[in-house]
């Protein structure tokens, strides 16, 4: 089991259109997109919301088969999801008979629906993150939540705790291979075996890994605080974000999408 190729949260270095954008109007394209995704707008709404991700995806050099590898974990859930939809709905016209269970219509589209759903999610958020620094997304998030500073929301700390969590990610999956390796080297099997010995085996990964994190987060928490890093002083940056004709192209397509989605679904 490999665990080093899962893309989310990895930063891609390259030199694309999407890369040189400024991570505000890529947050906002993102939240746009996201609010588009859960618009009723069938068939129609989803084929300009993939058109759009797609554009998206040649424009930042990032491969159809990366964006797809973010979503390997998700498949079992998937899986288990559209199982329990067999179950759950009952409604539409019959299309599977598996001895006492029928599964309908229904049960398939609404699955279907949910599916197409999350990758899209899945690989809007992986090009975000793929064509972000972590600094800059933290200095983006920052600055779109400066306004509500007004009313005590913390935007800086908010901002840092997005960036660290978004950037432990690999740091975690490459621990999690490191500890399967090592404890594969002990003989522990974490594919084969009854059902007692798989839940044994994987506490045998959850245990080291937990104990692992809390012990980076606690070198992070000492290292920033040897650094001087006080969260309610004002900071200066080296980096000032400038937005150019690119941003507002890419927020006002983002917008069309919205629009195009919320049409589809008021004509439905």
């Amino acid at each position: 089991m490999q665990m080093n190729n899962i893309a989310l949260g990895r930063y891609m270095p390259l030199d694309s259109v999407v890369h040189k954008m400024d991570p505000r109007s890529k947050i906002c394209i993102m939240l746009l997109l996201m609010i588009s995704i859960f618009i009723p707008a069938g068939v129609f709404g989803y084929v300009i919301i993939a058109c759009f991700v797609a554009v998206c995806l040649v424009l930042s050099k990032l491969s159809i088969q990366y964006a797809f590898r973010s979503m390997k974990p998700m498949m079992w859930m998937m899986a288990f999801l559209f199982v329990i939809n067999c179950f759950a709905i009952r409604t539409g016209k019959p299309w599977v008979h598996l001895g006492p269970i029928t599964v309908y219509s229904d049960a398939i589209t609404q699955t279907l629906y949910i599916v197409v759903r999350l990758m899209m999610m899945i690989v809007i958020t992986t090009i975000l993150t793929a064509t972000t620094k972590p600094l800059d997304l933290t200095l983006g998030i920052e600055k779109l939540l400066k306004p509500f500073e007004k009313i005590g929301l913390p935007a800086h700390i908010i901002a840092m705790m997005i960036s660290i969590a978004l950037r432990f990610i690999p740091t975690l999956i490459e621990e999690t291979q490191r500890i399967m390796n090592a404890q594969a080297s002990r003989g522990v099997d974490l594919e084969n075996g009854t059902l007692r010995e798989k839940v044994m085996a994987i506490l045998s990964l959850i245990v080291p890994l937990f104990v692992s994190a809390f012990d980076r987060a606690d070198q992070l928490a000492n290292a920033m605080e040897a650094r001087g890093y006080d969260p309610n002083k004002e900071r200066t940056r080296y980096k000032v974000l400038k937005m150019t004709m690119l941003d507002y192209v890419g927020l006002a397509a983002s917008f069309f999408v919205l629009l195009a989605c919320i049409g589809i679904g008021v004509l439905l």
